[in-house]
């Protein structure tokens, strides 16, 4: 699941945040062929690389 934002300050700032059910999850997907293909196609649209950011626990919400 991705949760898509904008910058109110920044017309050109989109953040992607990825939503997994567990770690390994998130680090058996970097091991596929096919995901390992569709981040580099998208590397040329994207301002650097990717940041690590915080992991949490999800406790719930709308659509989780």
């Amino acid at each position: 699941m991705y949760a898509i934002g904008k910058d109110p300050k920044d017309g050109n700032a989109v953040y992607v945040t990825e939503i997994w059910d567990s770690k390994e999850d998130h680090d058996n997907s970097l091991k596929l062929e096919a995901v390992r293909a569709l981040i580099m196609k998208a590397m040329p649209i994207i301002d650097g690389p990717p940041q690590k950011g915080q992991e949490l626990e999800i406790l719930g919400g709308a659509g989780v």
